[in-house]
């Protein structure tokens, strides 16, 4: 997942290191991978796109499925917080119309692809995976700087949970000025759980990285309450 924030034309390694959640190799592969492209074809003749999170039915990682099924579950769920933090995930559903609209449109250059600034919030997004699911569980909103204090690895264990500044903070204008449109998260949430009461997901190799093990979760949440009677 590369983000150039700017929407360069050239991709910068040190914004693939700093966005990228897999790493700096992942990072500087995708930035490789633009470069090759643009420089057999041209950049006239090719089209990059750079799509942020992506999310809705049938998202493989196991994401949002995770969380919606851990809200299921209820009882109280250790958030990372703030839950006013900017999130900015794409629905698969809205990537694969851009995809073929700027095929047929025969669109060139480089473009992220993004829910717009200001889209939703990291606390909707959890308040509406609660709320799709029945609204059982109670979302624990712990500090950043308390969690990270406690060798909680964001976005895998707290899924989709970023701490790296300006890792939501992605323009994409021009996919918008080209024709992109992104559904309301409410809507990729209740998309994705609708299918998963459907259908149940093939697991893929990289699921067992996501989430809280139960135990750890359980700890976590009576430190955080010690941590908040001593203050």
């Amino acid at each position: 997942m590369y983000q150039d924030a700017g929407e360069a034309a050239d991709p910068l390694p040190a914004a693939a290191e700093v966005l990228s959640p897999y790493g700096i190799g992942y990072g500087r592969g995708k930035a490789a991978s633009e470069r090759v492209v643009q420089r057999v074809l041209t950049a006239s003749a090719s089209l990059v796109l750079r799509p942020g999170v992506i999310l809705g039915p049938y998202e493989y990682i196991g994401r949002l499925p995770w969380l919606l099924r851990r809200m299921e579950r209820g009882g109280q769920v250790l958030a990372g917080g703030p839950p006013s933090r900017p999130v900015q995930p794409v629905d698969a559903r809205d990537l694969a119309a851009f995809i073929m609209q700027a095929a047929e449109a025969g669109l060139h250059g480089a473009m992220n692809v993004t829910a717009p600034l200001g889209h939703a919030t990291y606390g909707e997004l959890l308040e509406g995976c609660r709320d799709v699911t029945g609204g059982h569980a109670e979302l624990v909103w712990a500090g950043q700087d308390w969690l990270s204090a406690q060798d909680v690895t964001p976005w895998t264990e707290i899924p989709l949970w970023r701490t790296t500044a300006g890792a939501w903070n992605v323009s994409s204008d021009h996919a918008k000025d080209a024709g992109l449109t992104c559904r309301a998260l409410s809507e990729t949430i209740a998309g994705t759980w609708d299918w998963l009461r459907r259908e149940d997901p093939v697991p893929h190799e990289r699921a067992a990285e996501i989430g809280l093990d139960p135990r750890k979760e359980q700890q976590l949440l009576a430190a955080w309450r010690e941590h908040l009677a001593r203050r």
